[in-house]
């Protein structure tokens, strides 16, 4: 059985899949391991979406583990929503790395206060996840052939390979996915994972997460507040140089 946390830090693009450490740690070897596999140069989620690479989750936000990350991504939005702020970008230069911490280990936010326990917590975030990922319906027959190709190289597992593939070969269940969140943390949880998952720049992704975010029944003020602090820390994902200098960020 994998480890449904760890396939959460995959799929955020934590770790190069197959190795224990980063693409900034990792800038040479991973030169060659993004041209021979597509995972290792963004968010495993990207292959979901049979798209390139996108952008990836930068910075601290991974470094506290993805469970931990996405419960200080939606700690934060809610903390502001509460304040009444105003949804704000990033303003750092972009060579900072966004600071992220978890929230306090006696919120709800906190991985450990969930009431089903981290694992299925974890396991609920990542279905949430690739229902976004295949939202707008693309993935056809051989675009799933093609995404467990690339899944064959990516060192996750075969159990999180055929986990990963049954959940993009099953119908879409919303109800389901709302019905998973125990708490108001959670539901603001589960949509900041949607939201991490991809960049709607499609009618039909957006209209999904529009969709999930009424289900959910979060205000629109607060919506506003998690998709600001998503953007804050999602980078684009570059294609690694033979020269690691290209990419000082590395």
């Amino acid at each position: 059985m994998f480890d449904p946390k760890k396939l959460l830090d995959d799929l955020l693009g934590s770790k190069i899949p197959g190795t224990g450490s980063t693409v900034r740690d990792k800038a040479g070897q991973a030169t060659q391991l993004a041209k021979d596999n597509p995972l290792a140069a963004g968010a495993l989620v990207a292959v979901l979406l049979g798209t390139g690479a996108g952008r990836q989750v930068a910075g601290t936000a991974l470094k506290v583990g993805g469970l931990a990350a996405i419960g200080g991504l939606a700690y934060k939005a809610y903390q502001n929503y509460k304040a009444g702020n105003a949804p704000e970008q990033a303003t750092a230069a972009p060579d900072a790395e966004p600071q992220l911490l978890p929230p306090p280990s006696d919120n709800s936010f906190h991985p450990s206060q969930a009431p089903q326990g981290e694992t299925e917590f974890a396991l609920m975030l990542i279905r949430a996840m690739i229902a976004a990922a295949k939202a707008d319906g693309h993935i056809d027959d051989d675009e799933r052939k093609k995404i467990g190709d690339k899944l064959s190289l990516s060192g996750i597992g075969s159990d999180a390979e055929q986990f990963l593939m049954e959940e993009l070969n099953s119908p879409l269940d919303l109800d389901a996915i709302v019905a998973a969140a125990q708490t108001e943390a959670q539901k603001v949880e589960l949509y900041t994972a949607s939201r991490l998952a991809i960049d709607p720049d499609t009618r039909a992704e957006r209209g999904y997460l529009d969709l999930l975010a009424g289900r959910l029944q979060l205000p629109d003020a607060l919506v506003d507040h998690i998709e600001a602090t998503v953007s804050s820390v999602k980078v684009p994902v570059v294609e690694a140089s033979a020269n690691p200098q290209v990419n000082p960020r590395w």
